[in-house]
């Protein structure tokens, strides 16, 4: 399921949210961290997911956030009646930080929930809980929107096809925002042969991570895994950066071996595209071809102006098919992307690119 990028909001209208969650103490402190941005308006609250789908259609919210656990019907259930219908309302889960609680994430994402914030815990006072939840919570929110009296300014780009001829050595993708679902459709296109290694930083927190790698590997012709430091990287393995860690990469003689670790925060992400688009670039060279898709934000910008100056291929995925095109949107409109295209081409035009070259006596499973 494809919801587009963003919705326009008139001017002087807000986006309008409803609160699901059976713990009054939780409703009350989402309506207040959300009532404190002039932009958002808190247009009523549900205990459960039945009492939601019967306020829906006289509430008309634009957003709702979602508890999983609630008694009657919980968030899960709520999802499956809810979205086939309702296609244009953003969800956003409450999630905990623990094996239960990423796995419901992940089938909640896989419902059609947009995205996911993790509920504080131990953070001390009610002032910093609330101030936790406003600096998470809002700009999820305000992701999905834009105001008539902030304009757009996104160029239109045509959905070209790059026709680049190359031999790239690995696959390089960024992704936050809508990843596990958009992952979710393109690894399983990528065929049972294919010869590359595919690097995959996605932003989401520990145990999320290995379940997603999990998941995909459940639909993938590919070997799926979470990274693990020190890991010999092979062709035809998909390697996706373990949460709260950057993967990077370090040649060691014949060999590239994956290397984590827990530096700095980068455009507030840890794990970072651009920490992972710079490592790649300084193994293979030009021999790359990165893709940015789905997710809010710029990461993955710097590193693409690197690779593209190195002389790889970057991909990016465009607006109508992203659910945020912040990162792929920040890419395009720096004309770093040889392409820009939906989500179904983009694996169609890397096997192009990985087929189409001029080495094509050259066996590409010397992919390391």
């Amino acid at each position: 399921m494809t919801i587009s990028s963003k919705r326009t909001l008139a001017r002087g209208a807000k986006i309008r949210v409803l609160v699901v969650d059976d713990s009054v103490v939780i409703r009350r402190l989402v309506t207040q961290a959300l009532e404190a941005d002039p932009r958002i308006e808190i247009v009523g609250a549900a205990s459960n997911g039945s009492i939601a789908l019967a306020r829906v259609p006289q509430l008309t919210p634009d957003v709702i956030t979602l508890d999983v656990e609630m008694p009657d019907m919980d968030g899960l259930q709520f999802l499956a009646k809810f979205r086939p219908q309702n296609r244009d309302v953003r969800v956003i889960m409450f999630s905990t930080l623990t094996e239960r609680g990423a796995s419901a994430t992940m089938e909640a994402l896989s419902l059609g929930a947009d995205d996911y914030v993790t509920k504080a815990s131990n953070v001390g006072s009610l002032d910093r809980s609330m101030e936790a939840l406003r600096s998470e919570l809002i700009p999820k929110i305000k992701q999905f929107f834009e105001f008539e009296d902030s304009p757009r300014e996104h160029p239109v780009i045509r959905k070209v096809r790059s026709n680049t001829t190359m031999a790239p050595r690995a696959i390089a993708i960024g992704i936050s925002t809508g990843g596990p679902t958009a992952l979710g459709t393109i690894i399983p296109l990528f065929p049972a042969d294919f010869p590359l290694p595919i690097f995959i930083v996605q932003h989401m927190p520990p145990v999320f991570t290995r379940l997603l790698a999990e998941r995909l590997q459940a639909s993938s012709k590919l070997n799926v895994q979470e990274a693990s430091d020190g890991l010999v990287v092979q062709g035809g393995n998909v390697y996706i950066a373990p949460g709260d860690y950057h993967m990077r990469l370090r040649r060691t003689g014949l060999k590239v071996t994956i290397q984590l670790d827990q530096e700095a925060q980068e455009n507030s992400c840890r794990p970072a595209v651009d920490v992972l688009f710079r490592s790649v670039n300084e193994i293979y060279g030009s021999d790359v071809v990165a893709a940015v898709l789905t997710g809010m934000g710029y990461d993955g910008l710097r590193g693409a102006e690197i690779l593209k100056a190195g002389g790889a291929c970057v991909l990016a995925q465009d607006e109508a098919t992203s659910v945020v095109w912040g990162m792929p949107g920040a890419v395009a409109q720096a004309g770093l992307a040889a392409a820009v295209l939906p989500l179904n081409d983009i694996v169609p035009e890397i096997l192009s690119i990985a087929r189409v070259t001029p080495r094509s006596e050259a066996p590409l499973k010397r992919a390391i």
